[in-house]
């Protein structure tokens, strides 16, 4: 174990393939899909804040400009009322001052109607230039002498007469183009409001497919340690361990596949060790039990009736002990062997007739009914190894069987598995035992009477070959006696 710790910081040394994403730790993948996911948030939400900026200016532009028409508008008729007015008082006091004030009015009018002419685009231009004629008008008979002018009155206060109505259309023109550039605005704001509601909802839908497919990218190598962790714990070494990803969880994995190598190791030097232990442990245990056997013979003279029953006691459980050394043996190279199957295509029900067969006997002898159900299947196994599963099975059930019962093998198909079920009629498995019944020397409590005891590894080898053959064994509730259930997989 000590070399085990001390060749772990070479586990990195081996050569590995590139990872992805330039060499990108977990970390920093998970920290790079959070900026991600942030930086398209926040641009959106940079962006929806500079458009609402964008309208706002927009809106106040708009309205500034409706104000400054409707001034001008107006103003255009107050200083059509101030020309009319001066004109007035002009004619009755003959004063220049009034004369001056209509002038000064008149151009001060002049520019709120080239302003107007200028924000009215669709305003007809007859208004303008017709309001200019009857201004200049007004404006040449006030400029000629007292006697034209008196002369004149009636034509001035005609011309005069024409500009309120001028005045109105134009005020109407422009009530027009605000109303038309509110419209205009309104739908301007509608179409940025549903742009940006296309933009927040795309924004968010991408940046759930983003945290979904790191979320589901980041996990796998996860999903694959701990499979592969699960295999170590399973003692399930044959198969190498290769994670891809990022550069840590990449590192992770050769760790762990250095680990792998070195279980593997010492599991082999474990079996090792038993079999040589075992094999030491024989030969003075065969001379003991030659001792045992010779001194209950009297081969060495008569013995008492307390000597003879020593003895027996010694004889008895020397026996015991060659029948467990024995047992370890056979398991140790049950689990060596389980790691090496040898898989052809083989008829499962063929099989389990040519087991069923081979022990006849024993099942004739308790004077049991094996029955087989189900329809013939071909799946790639090792023939010898599955066969001594299958034969663990039945001998359980037949040694657990009351005589005159019966024992059924169900073969039958789920979703890409093939099912191997066996059922008797026996005490069943007590609901304390279930959870380590197929521990290697495990006992359990419904014991047979008048059996001799089993040694609690035949249905651990039948769980090493199962699985040898990436299935799985386990028990199923059942009413009556015991219900196990194989499952082998199946690709049609």
């Amino acid at each position: 174990m000590l070399n085990a710790i001390e060749q772990l910081p070479h586990a990195a040394e081996r050569p590995v393939r590139k990872p992805a994403f330039q060499g990108l730790s977990f970390r920093q993948l998970l920290l790079a899909a959070f900026l991600l996911i942030a930086a398209l948030l926040s641009g959106t939400s940079v962006h929806a804040l500079f458009t609402l900026d964008r309208m706002a200016t927009h809106s106040r532009e708009t309205a500034r400009q409706a104000v400054q028409l409707t001034e001008e508008a107006q103003r255009l008729a107050e200083r059509s009322v101030a020309m009319e007015r001066s004109a007035r008082q002009y004619l009755v006091l003959e004063d220049a001052a009034f004369r001056d004030r209509y002038i000064e009015a008149r151009d001060q009018a002049r520019r709120a109607l080239d302003e107007l002419s200028q924000a009215l685009p669709e305003a007809a231009p007859d208004l303008f230039s017709e309001w200019k004629t009857y201004a200049d008008t007004a404006a040449g008979i006030i400029d000629s002498d007292d006697r034209k002018l008196k002369a004149q009155q009636g034509e001035l206060f005609q011309a005069f007469a024409h500009l309120p109505a001028l005045n109105e259309k134009l005020a109407q023109e422009s009530r027009r183009e605000v109303e038309h550039r509110n419209n205009a605005l309104s739908v301007t704001l509608e179409q940025q409001r549903q742009m940006l509601t296309f933009q927040v909802i795309g924004s968010i839908l991408l940046a759930v497919l983003l945290a979904f497919w790191f979320g589901l990218w980041l996990s796998r190598p996860l999903a694959r340690l701990e499979h592969a962790i699960s295999r170590l714990g399973e003692n399930r070494f044959d198969q190498p361990i290769e994670v891809r990803g990022p550069a840590d969880i990449c590192r992770l994995g050769q760790q762990l596949d250095w680990l792998r190598q070195r279980l593997a190791e010492l599991e082999a030097e474990k079996s090792r060790f038993l079999r040589h232990v075992s094999h030491e442990l024989k030969t003075p245990l065969a001379a003991l039990c030659e001792g045992a056997a010779l001194l209950d013979d009297e081969v060495a003279g008569k013995l008492s009736d307390n000597q003879r029953e020593i003895a027996r006691i010694l004889r008895q459980n020397t026996l015991s002990l060659q029948t467990q050394i024995e047992d370890l043996l056979r398991y140790n190279e049950v689990s060596f062997d389980a790691q090496r199957i040898h898989p052809v295509p083989v008829d499962v029900r063929a099989l389990l007739h040519k087991v069923v067969a081979d022990q006849r006997l024993q099942w004739l002898a308790r004077n049991l009914k094996v029955e087989i159900e189900g329809v013939t299947r071909t799946l790639a196994l090792d023939p010898e190894k599955m066969a001594i599963a299958l034969a663990n099975l039945l001998s359980n059930a037949v040694r657990f069987s009351p005589v005159d019962g019966l024992i059924l093998f169900v073969i039958s198909e789920g979703s890409g598995v093939v099912r191997i079920d066996c059922i008797d009629q026996g005490p069943g498995v007590a609901h304390t035992d279930s959870a380590r019944i197929f521990e290697p020397f495990y006992q359990g409590l419904n014991q047979p009477s008048g059996a001799r005891r089993g040694n609690g590894i035949g249905l651990s080898v039948v769980r090493e070959y199962v699985q040898a053959h990436d299935g799985r064994i386990q028990l199923v509730p059942h009413d009556r006696g015991a219900h196990f259930r194989i499952e082998l997989p199946h690709e049609k």
